[in-house]
């Protein structure tokens, strides 16, 4: 069994011959294509991070300061080209302070090694940076509370592609109710710069409907075609 195949078996997801994953999107915008001749001071990058996070740490912007143990800011590699966005943190990530973490983490990791692109070579993130009281889903003023973190995160990261990673995510992240089968499958855009963005299943959301993970599999080589076509584009390294 080789590489790729022990991966998809810890996904859980049988070997088969899928068809040609959707090229979908209009084409790059010049701010991904224009990646690789970024004109940002990146000497002055780590500090901008150490600034946004000492930011977020004390946040009261809205009530999930009051029962949050800590704020989970994000983790990975601050010059990543994949930015992977989840919805907000559990038990696990208010208590460890780093998103992904639990058994939905575990999975996580395994669909990115799948995809080629391990935890460590990624940017994690939440849309909330405070874990709602019950894992209930964010409210409006929640989001709209805690978005403009994100939107900087982005912007300090220039990430090529965006994952966002079950429907709550999603549709905070696009300003839509449309269900998550139906943004599958093509390439969104996110922000005022456009940056490209799609859209997977959450990995909880896979550990109880496993029959989901094909799908999902599918969406992982989309993000694999995806991401090696804005990189020809914007003719930066792989990593």
């Amino acid at each position: 069994m080789n590489r790729r195949e022990q991966y998809l078996q810890a996904l859980g997801v049988d070997i088969w011959q899928a068809r040609a994953a959707p090229v979908g999107g209009a084409g790059v915008d010049a701010a991904c294509a224009s990646r690789g001749n970024d004109t940002h001071d990146a000497s002055d990058a780590p500090l901008a991070w150490q600034r946004l996070q000492a930011e977020v740490a004390p946040c009261t912007r809205c009530e999930l300061s009051r029962t949050r143990t800590q704020t989970v800011f994000g983790v990975g590699d601050q010059h990543a080209q994949l930015l992977v966005i989840g919805e907000a943190p559990g038990a696990d990530e208010d208590r460890q302070g780093e998103p992904f973490v639990g058994r939905a983490g575990q999975l996580l990791n395994s669909m990115l090694r799948a995809a080629g692109n391990p935890r460590e070579s990624v940017y994690i993130a939440n849309v909330l940076k405070c874990r709602p009281p019950g894992n209930r889903d964010p409210r409006p003023d929640e989001v709209a509370s805690c978005l403009p973190y994100l939107h900087r995160q982005v912007e300090l990261l220039q990430p090529l592609l965006i994952l966002a990673v079950g429907r709550i995510a999603a549709q905070n992240l696009l300003a839509t109710d449309t269900p998550i089968g139906r943004l599958r499958g093509q390439v969104h855009r996110f922000g005022v710069s456009g940056r490209p963005l799609i859209v997977t299943y959450h990995p909880a959301y896979l550990l109880r409907s496993p029959g989901e993970k094909r799908k999902a599999w599918i969406d992982l080589k989309f993000v694999r075609t995806e991401l090696s076509r804005l990189r020809a584009i914007a003719r930066v390294p792989t990593g």
